[in-house]
């Protein structure tokens, strides 16, 4: 049985718990919940999770800096965005987004990183389709 799921934990050391999410192509759908461990409010140390190509990270991290936090610091209409959750912090604790791993292709080179600004550097990871 595939694992069409997965938790990843985001702190006040900006950081996620993982450096990899694995996503089975068998999966119907596929969701990634976002915790949050710490203490600081999220337009001080705010997280999301974004999943695209790893050659478009930049872009979207860079295009989002100009939407503000109120946005969640990302244009939800940018075509290279897989999947995303809502930015969260101490308030919220939790989020999460579901969507169709037909979007990916197995081998593919994808990422899954943070648009809060400057957290980008520290805060992504591979995502692994099979």
């Amino acid at each position: 049985m595939a694992e069409c799921s997965v938790t990843v934990d985001s702190t006040d050391q900006m950081s996620y718990d993982t450096k990899e999410i694995t996503v089975d192509t068998s999966c119907k759908e596929f969701t990634i919940r976002l915790t949050f461990s710490g203490n600081l409010p999220k337009n001080v140390m705010g997280h999301n999770l974004v999943v695209s190509k790893t050659a478009d990270m930049q872009g979207i991290a860079t295009e989002g800096m100009a939407q503000g936090l109120e946005k969640d610091y990302l244009n939800k209409a940018n075509p290279n965005i897989i999947a995303h959750t809502a930015m969260i912090g101490a308030e919220e604790k939790e989020t999460s987004v579901t969507f169709d791993p037909s979007k990916l292709v197995a081998g593919g080179d994808y990422s899954f990183f943070c648009t809060f600004p400057g957290h980008i550097s520290m805060m992504k990871g591979k995502v692994v389709v099979k």
